[in-house]
């Protein structure tokens, strides 16, 4: 459920309500009780993780790196053997 800001035309008094959707819009304000409350418009809120492990910078893009790192053909990797028990 969003949190959404009113103000009151009458008395400016500013407060904010966590209310579901389909609530019906508030009109009477709290501080003068003259029904003079209007919704703020409002941009919203950044992502936020909730939680352990959940960092804001963890998927956030650093300027001047690719998308995804390039592999040159000359890279080359070298594989060992196994090593094999010796026999008793």
């Amino acid at each position: 459920m969003p949190t959404y800001e009113y103000v009151c035309t009458k008395c400016g008094h500013e407060l904010e309500v966590f209310q579901s959707m389909k609530d019906a819009l508030l009109t009477k304000c709290p501080a003068c009780r003259k029904a003079a409350l209007k919704r703020k418009v409002g941009g919203g809120a950044g992502l936020i993780f909730k939680g352990t492990g959940f960092y804001i910078t963890d998927y956030k893009k650093k300027s001047g790196e690719p998308s995804a790192p390039a592999k040159s053909p000359e890279t080359k990797t070298e594989t060992k053997p196994a090593a094999i028990p010796a026999a008793k």
